[in-house]
């Protein structure tokens, strides 16, 4: 059958037709299948398993359970690096994290001298570097054992304050323990003496957050006391101690006890620590006190197991005969009683003929040395022993020779310069019978230091006299910056360089390291003030994203002054996204503004909630607005 013309045109038409419907279908299968590839591979690479694709023409669809919303947000932007991210369909789901119930995170720091070890649970990679970066600055040259595991889940309220706050705690603590748990830190140390424990308990209680509980266990080694010293005298001035020492806080009792009866009033600080000779020190101390009140004036001394009494010239002898042995048959077997009955007090007399030795420490450090010494070399011997004790230009020396002082003359001169040390002004004289030392000391311990060091090089009968005053140092008060001077000069060093960032990203541009390092100088001035990190974008991308983009910059700022050691437990890290624009979005340069970090301080509201406080908008600032709800599902270009 033979076809006509028009049928055979027909045919071939349609053939062509055919065929071009083929590679229509195989171009555009292709092209779905490439891009479904790349988008695959760009989730692989990223560890956004969990996602799947699917391709629809030039349009890409995104589902799957996110295991956050971090993490979907992250996916999202992976896609969107491979193709249009204006095609991209998201009906990605994010896990309710109620649902699967968080980790319990906890942080053990151990450290002992320069080496630190670490173990626990936290929320992120993130929160590990920040931990191990700062402990490691801590610990200088020494060794930082890292066995910290990470969880990728959003921290609980209150972890980061509690992780701020131990760190800040294992600063002051070269010894220490520390436990953190989002509501709870938990502290055990040993410091180098009761006052530092005192100071350590209190510094952490004042800088503790007020939601966090904190349980201390401090401990403070008691020192060592050699010698074992106590001086108590009871003369017309009243009863009082020149030094108290006692190996127990039982044995301190009794001995305040007796000093009690004996007619001291005011309060007593005695010394507890280690070195006592006897068991029985408390027990005889109070059998020596109740026996110098009996005498009316005397003073007796415990220096380990040596005692020595010395009463005054006005005691009759019988008393002193009867008291003195009441003593001397009922002291604990280890004790060696040395009393005396003063012939007359000669250091009294004001005549030129008294033999006497005398230095003078002056307020800023210079001492004068004059009086009587021995021979030319016991003068170089106290005139060396001054140069090395006070330094050899703080020294003026204009002492006369006398061979005929009294036995151990050089000691007691040698003994005073030693106890003279301890003062930061004063004198001391030496004479036959006595050494007197009187002045001032910013050291709460330098009147029992004192005591110790005269008792333990006069010999036997141990007359001195002391009359040192107390005078703490006075710290000048350091005028910290208000809260609302602390703000204003961080949005100030903002003002003149802001921070930027990477653009789409929460990456902290290279170019704000000094700005960061300025608001870190502010910040550390002001950890007391509850201040607000919020972050802002502009209108480009859907109000999600820009509201995700804006708190993670914020956490981002919060996180780089934490590596810069600064306590963040007072920063709360809040995203606006774009709804408080301060320019127009209609322009590069309205957006560049809008695309910013403000600090704002944080106040109680009348309702007892805190909130940050007002931001007064200038004439031009245009008003927050509400985005018109854009339709599909397709997401826009992201924010800068």
């Amino acid at each position: 059958m033979k076809l006509s013309p028009k049928t055979i045109g027909a045919g071939v038409f349609a053939a062509a037709a055919a065929l071009s419907i083929l590679a229509a279908v195989w171009a555009a299968f292709a092209i779905e299948h490439r891009a479904a590839r790349a988008v695959r591979t760009a989730l692989d690479d990223g560890g956004y398993d969990w996602a799947e694709v699917s391709v629809d023409g030039l349009q890409v669809t995104l589902s799957g359970m996110a295991p956050s919303e971090a993490l979907r947000f992250r996916a999202l932007s992976a896609a969107g690096t491979v193709v249009d991210g204006r095609s991209i369909v998201d009906r990605m789901d994010v896990v309710d994290p109620s649902a699967l119930g968080l980790p319990e995170f906890t942080l053990e720091i151990l450290r002992n001298g320069d080496g630190i070890s670490l173990i626990g649970l936290v929320p992120s990679e993130a929160a590990h570097g920040a931990i191990v970066e700062r402990l490691s600055d801590m610990a200088g040259d020494g060794q930082v054992t890292d066995m910290l595991e990470t969880s990728e889940h959003p921290e609980p309220e209150g972890w980061q304050a509690a992780v701020d706050f131990g760190l800040r705690a294992m600063e002051s603590l070269s010894r220490s323990k520390i436990s953190v748990t989002a509501d709870n830190v938990s502290v055990m140390a040993i410091s180098t003496s009761a006052v530092e424990k005192a100071r350590i308990e209190a510094e952490l209680r004042r800088a503790k957050p007020a939601a966090l509980q904190l349980s201390l266990d401090i401990s403070a080694p008691r020192p060592v006391i050699a010698p074992f010293t106590l001086r108590f005298v009871a003369d017309e001035a009243g009863a009082r101690f020149d030094a108290c020492s006692a190996n127990s806080e039982r044995a301190r009792d009794r001995i305040i006890a007796a000093a009690t009866r004996a007619g001291i009033n005011d309060k007593v600080t005695c010394t507890i620590g280690l070195g006592v000779p006897s068991p029985d020190w408390a027990q005889a101390v109070a059998m020596g006190i109740d026996a110098t009140a009996k005498l009316g004036k005397a003073v007796i001394t415990f220096s380990d197991a040596d005692v020595s009494l010395v009463a005054d010239a006005a005691v009759a002898q019988e008393l002193f005969d009867r008291v003195v042995g009441e003593l001397e048959s009922n002291l604990p077997e280890v004790f060696s009683l040395h009393a005396v009955l003063a012939e007359g007090d000669a250091a009294s007399s004001q005549s030129e003929g008294v033999q006497e030795f005398s230095a003078i420490l002056s307020e800023d450090g210079g001492v004068e040395l004059r009086g009587r010494v021995t021979d030319q070399l016991a003068r170089e011997a106290v005139e060396s022993y001054a140069r090395s004790r006070f330094g050899a230009a703080e020294v003026y020396a204009a002492t006369r020779l006398d061979p005929g002082l009294p036995k151990g003359w050089s000691i007691r001169v040698l003994a005073a310069l030693e106890a003279l040390g301890h003062l930061q002004s004063g004198q001391v004289r030496v004479r036959a019978d006595r050494v007197f030392i009187s002045g001032t000391t910013d050291q709460p311990d330098a009147r029992d230091d004192v005591a110790r060091i005269l008792s333990d090089k006069l010999g036997e009968a141990q007359k001195f006299q002391i009359d040192i005053s107390y005078v703490p140092v006075v710290v000048p008060e350091v005028t910290l910056p208000s809260p609302e001077e602390c703000v204003a000069a961080i949005n100030s060093a903002l003002s003149e360089q802001k921070i930027d960032f990477e653009p789409g990203s929460a990456r902290i541009a290279a170019s704000a390291n000094d700005t960061l390092d300025t608001i870190a100088d502010h910040l550390r001035d002001c950890a007391d003030a509850q201040i607000e990190v919020a972050g802002h974008t502009d209108s480009q991308g859907s109000d999600e994203m820009n509201m995700n983009l804006s708190r993670s910059r914020a956490q981002s700022v919060v996180q780089a002054l934490m590596a810069r050691r600064v306590l963040t437990g007072n920063l709360s890290a809040v995203g606006y996204g774009e709804t408080i624009p301060i320019a127009t979005n209609d322009t590069e340069e309205g957006r560049e503004q809008n695309r910013r970090i403000e600090f704002r301080l944080l106040t109680v509201a009348e309702d007892g909630t805190v909130v940050p406080m007002a931001i007064v908008p200038g004439p031009d600032t245009p008003r927050p607005r509400k985005r018109p709800e854009r339709a599909g599902n397709a997401a826009p270009k992201t924010s800068e």
